[in-house]
């Protein structure tokens, strides 16, 4: 999960069009090196406007699955894809400008993908993608 200190008075809030937001998920994508994505397995990448209720509102993103560190033989039989969500709502009322919306999508994306890796938080924060 990725979360970031957001201005939830929502005084100020960067305009962004949900198109506009999906590019900027797409090319955040587009710069995760190829030889990463193609171990990247049975994921799914979706854009939502909120996080649900029982998640924290100033949530950016969120990995829903088992790591790859933690799959075996029981795992390929039947299961689901993993999902990984982006928060419009909170990424845009955090940042100010949209460089800044790029730059925390791309960095809510590596974040995710990460935790799809089995990289847990205290990690990506000693690495700076936190």
């Amino acid at each position: 999960m990725h979360r970031r200190d957001a201005n939830l008075m929502g005084m100020i809030m960067v305009e962004m069009s949900e198109e506009d937001f999906e590019n900027a998920v797409g090319d955040a994508l587009d710069l995760v090196p190829e030889e990463l994505m193609a171990q990247v397995d049975n994921v799914v990448f979706l854009i939502e406007e909120e996080p649900p209720e029982d998640i924290e509102r100033d949530t950016l993103g969120l990995y829903e699955g088992t790591p790859l560190t933690e799959r075996d033989s029981w795992w390929a039989s039947g299961s689901l894809p993993d999902r990984i969500f982006i928060y419009r709502g909170p990424t845009l009322r955090m940042c100010e400008t949209r460089e800044e919306v790029i730059e925390e999508v791309a960095v809510t994306v590596v974040h995710e993908i990460a935790h799809h890796f089995g990289i847990d938080d205290e990690r990506l924060h000693e690495l700076g993608w936190a």
